[in-house]
């Protein structure tokens, strides 16, 4: 299965609000969105799964791919086309194991060790960042930039996506370092047109 990286949408209902949530996904998709990753980090188990099934509808009509945040029952129970993982997640062998080699799996990294690990246990891409503080106390102070993120492309084979405070703004820098695509948030879904930013974005990246 051949994946395109460039404009990775990971969902964040805090963002959209519970009501627009699945309009603004919409709109993200009709923008070039090229693959979309679930995230429902407070969700229970049958919420996630309910959502994930809604997504996969929604994005079924683009071609884009539906991948899983952290939760290997889920991303099974819903047939996901993938999974990403974290270092504090399942090991990557094991997901590999369960999920099969016919589905995509991320692995988070922020050195190339941790890269080099990730590909050797079988990821089919590494999720590379936070490359600049996203503003949340959680990821303050831990931003890689984009030294080690090129160094993160340059340890491995597989395609790297760059995850972290990436926007319009610092795009050209990004796709500078070699890596195949960027993962955003709040870019896409806190805009007031999230297919015109999903446009913008996919324009300035090019083909």
């Amino acid at each position: 299965m051949k994946i395109d990286y460039r404009l990775y949408l990971v969902t964040d209902r805090t963002i959209t609000g519970e009501a627009c949530f699945l309009d603004k996904v919409h709109q993200a998709l009709a923008g070039g969105v090229t693959l979309l990753q679930v995230r429902e980090k407070e969700a229970e188990t049958k919420d996630f799964y309910e959502i994930t099934c809604a997504l996969k509808k929604l994005a079924a009509p683009f071609g884009v791919p539906v991948i899983v945040n952290d939760r290997l029952d889920i991303a099974m129970a819903a047939d996901a086309d993938g999974l990403h993982i974290g270092e504090g997640d399942l090991p990557v062998e094991v997901v590999r194991r369960c999920l099969g080699t016919n589905k995509i799996l991320g692995y988070s990294a922020g050195s190339p060790e941790a890269a080099i690990y990730g590909e050797k246990m079988g990821a089919d891409y590494i999720g590379a960042g936070a490359v600049f503080p996203t503003g949340s106390k959680k990821d303050a102070g831990t931003a890689i930039g984009l030294k080690t993120l090129e160094e993160v492309v340059g340890s491995v084979a597989i395609p790297v996506v760059g995850i972290g405070g990436i926007s319009t703004a610092n795009l050209s820098q990004v796709k500078a370092t070699g890596v195949a695509g960027v993962s955003l948030i709040s870019s896409v879904l806190g805009h007031p047109q999230p297919e015109a930013a999903a446009k913008e974005l996919i324009l300035q990246w090019g083909n």
